[in-house]
């Protein structure tokens, strides 16, 4: 228990360092700027001849991609349900060690984005990614985690080794 809130820190102290300082050191995008760095900061640039990465400012009041905006609030209580259902099922009936682990991810992500909305009244994006002319929407290190944690509890025989079945020829 004491290596999972640990880790669940760790993963909450980045996701928190890294919106501070993009609120308080990356200027706000504004969409007028059509060109790299997109009015933040470019990391590269026509990488495998077309893919750039900045970092920008955008503040999402919704959930994913900045849908149901209007309903922040709502979203809010909704997020806090969820994290609070998913702490608990982890705790209670999670039995597999490695599955923890994973859910940690899920709940860290989730958190923080529900502190951006205490601190900052919304969800602090920064990372930007541009393939070849289509702008990904914007995200942040919780959105990472989340997914990596869906992914790989929806995918886990692409990385879990199985012992070998031995024939009995």
């Amino acid at each position: 228990m004491k290596k999972a809130l640990i880790f669940l820190s760790v993963l909450l102290g980045i996701d928190i360092a890294t919106k501070y300082l993009t609120y308080w050191y990356v200027p706000q995008m504004i969409w007028m700027h059509a060109s790299y760095p997109y009015g933040g900061y470019g990391i590269f640039e026509n990488l495998f001849g077309g893919v750039s990465l900045s970092i920008n400012h955008v503040q999402n009041r919704g959930a994913a991609w900045g849908f149901f905006s209007q309903y922040s609030e709502q979203l809010l209580g909704l997020r806090a349900l969820m994290v609070t259902a998913l702490c608990v099922y982890t705790i209670l009936y999670v039995g597999r060690e490695r599955k923890k682990w994973l859910f940690l991810f899920i709940i860290a992500g989730a958190l923080g984005n529900i502190i951006d909305h205490y601190f900052y009244g919304s969800v602090i994006d920064m990372i930007h990614f541009n393939f070849w002319g289509y702008t990904f929407p914007l995200f942040n290190f919780a959105d990472i985690c989340i997914s990596l944690g869906i992914f790989l509890l929806v995918f886990p025989p692409l990385f879990v080794r199985r012992p070998e079945v031995r024939s009995w020829q």
